[in-house]
C-alpha cells in the first residue's frame, strides 16, 4: 500500500519518536502527553485533528479559488473528544473544527457555494468521517455563522 505519501518514524526515548518526511522536509519530533509521556512534542490525537483542520483549511482555499472569493486569510481551531470503549480503552469520538475567514460573508458573493462543496474536496476528513464524527463549521471576519 504504497501509492501516497510515506513516513518513517523511529524511537528516540520511551514515548518520543521522530516522524520523518523525507529529504526535504525537517523531521518532527513527536511524544505522548503527560503523564505517560513528557510532553515535548505533539501526540498523535494532536496530529490527527490536525491533518483535519489542515485539509479542510486547505480545501476551502481550493473551493474559494475556484469561484474567485477572496476570505483574506483562514484560520482554524481543532479539538477532539477521547472516551473509553466498551473495553477501557481510549478512542477518539469525535473531531471538531471551527473554521474562521478573514472577511465578511457580504464581500463574498458566491460563499454559498464555496460552502456547499468545500468539505467533499477533504481527503483527510472524509476519510476519518468514515469512523469517526466530524463537525465543521464555519464563521466570517464578524463571527456570522456560514455553516
Amino acid at each position: 500500500m504504497d501509492t501516497g505519501p510515506t513516513i518513517r518514524i523511529t524511537q528516540v526515548a520511551d514515548y518520543v519518536f521522530t516522524v520523518d518526511f523525507g529529504a526535504a522536509l525537517p523531521a518532527l519530533l513527536t511524544d505522548e502527553a503527560p503523564p505517560i509521556g513528557g510532553g515535548t512534542g505533539p501526540f498523535p490525537e494532536q496530529l490527527l485533528i490536525s491533518g483535519v483542520a489542515n485539509c479542510l483549511c486547505a480545501s476551502l482555499v481550493f473551493a474559494l479559488g475556484k469561484f474567485r472569493q477572496e476570505a483574506r486569510g483562514v484560520a482554524a481551531e481543532a479539538s477532539c473528544r477521547v472516551e473509553r470503549n466498551a473495553e477501557g480503552r481510549l478512542r477518539v469520538t469525535g473531531i471538531g473544527v471551527h473554521i474562521q475567514l478573514g472577511a465578511a460573508a457580504a464581500e463574498m458573493p458566491r460563499i454559498d457555494r464555496v460552502i456547499a462543496q468545500f468539505e467533499r474536496f477533504c481527503t483527510v476528513s472524509e476519510s476519518v468521517k468514515a469512523g469517526i464524527p466530524v463537525a465543521v463549521s464555519v464563521a466570517d471576519r464578524d463571527g456570522t455563522r456560514l455553516k
